[in-house]
């Protein structure tokens, strides 16, 4: 930690020092501590240099007196959140809560009953978080959340899309979409769908994609019964898909997530099903594991920085405005092409 010397004993530098190193007083100081709108460019920045140069730290207590905010976003997160989706936007949210001058504190429900998520939010209403954002894409949980009334400003991420919702998102619809696209562009004409769980947004909406895609050509695909995002169920119900009972012909398997095509993946090796040559497979997600599968997994990527970002930034807009600033259009996301998608046979 960096020390100033004072009456010969070391301490933490504090806002009279900052104000001394850059030539200006404490209450100029204080005014851009707490983002005063008078205060020109050029002494803001001087101000900031000196903050770096002493690496002073505002003290979070005197900062919550003087501005009636504790500079604090919740994180309300299901048991979920280690999947990689969800733990991903946590991770995007805590740099962009961060690099905006906010602590992060997250708030775990182990399961998807309201009194979950009523102890969840009296666990952050105890921290005097300024606002919360909602990492738990399980429908039980938002609708949990929509009865409680946190009593301050919150943002959903991966929602539904579905008029009313007020999240921040990537279109999981549309990905889907550019899944099966890829896949009939390639020829493929008997498609299956590796589904998600059923009580989950984003796996919903990749079916209501899967299905959209195949009726524009006039076809229609196979849903198998949903998964739960592992490897394991994406084989167990890989197997049941190959064994002759309704996947007769398939070509080509989009999978809900890429955890569930590598467990795919494994049931059609150790069937002596060749991939692409027998069975194209595509996933969703772009794990950083996805390039080495075996093959490398074609797949949907996800721009969780871009969700992060947006998502906190509409929080603080929330948290400074009365109203809510307007939604900015879902996160598109992109097709990477990789080795387990070909021409069928």
């Amino acid at each position: 930690m960096f020390t100033v010397e004072s009456n010969g004993q070391s301490r933490a530098p504090g806002v009279r020092d900052v104000a001394r190193v850059a030539g200006v007083s404490r209450q100029t100081v204080s005014r851009v501590m707490n983002e005063h709108p008078s205060i020109r460019d050029e002494t803001r920045m001087r101000v900031l240099a000196a903050m770096e140069e002493l690496r002073f730290r505002p003290n979070r207590a005197a900062r919550m007196l003087t501005t009636a905010r504790s500079m604090t976003i919740g994180v309300l997160a299901s048991s979920a959140s280690t999947l990689f989706g969800p733990a991903s936007s946590i991770d995007a949210v805590e740099k962009a809560a961060r690099d905006a001058g906010y602590f992060v504190t997250v708030a775990h429900v182990a399961d998807t009953t309201a009194e979950e998520v009523d102890a969840a939010l009296e666990h952050l209403a105890a921290q005097a978080v300024d606002g919360i954002v909602v990492v738990a894409p399980e429908r039980p949980v938002v609708d949990a959340l929509r009865s409680a009334a946190p009593g301050v400003p919150f943002v959903t991420l991966h929602g539904s899309q579905e008029p009313g919702e007020d999240g921040v998102v990537v279109d999981q619809f549309a990905g889907a979409r550019l899944a099966v696209r890829h896949l009939l562009d390639l020829g493929h004409r008997r498609i299956a769908h590796l589904a998600g769980p059923a009580e989950w947004e984003e796996a919903a909406a990749r079916q209501r994609g899967f299905t959209a895609e195949l009726a524009v050509d006039g076809l229609e695909g196979i849903v198998t019964e949903p998964g739960d995002w592992t490897s394991a169920s994406g084989a167990r119900i890989g197997a049941a898909l190959f064994d002759g009972s309704g996947g007769d012909g398939v070509t080509a398997v989009f999978s809900s997530n890429d955890q569930m095509a590598l467990g795919l993946l494994h049931v059609l090796r150790e069937s002596g099903r060749r991939v692409p040559e027998d069975v194209s497979v595509i996933g969703f997600d772009d794990i950083p594991e996805a390039a080495y599968f075996a093959p490398p997994l074609t797949t949907v990527r996800q721009d969780f920085r871009e969700l992060g970002r947006r998502c906190v930034a509409r929080l603080l807009g929330e948290i400074a405005a009365s109203a809510a600033p307007p939604l900015a259009a879902p996160i598109a996301p992109t097709l990477v092409l990789r080795a387990s998608t070909g021409s069928p046979r």
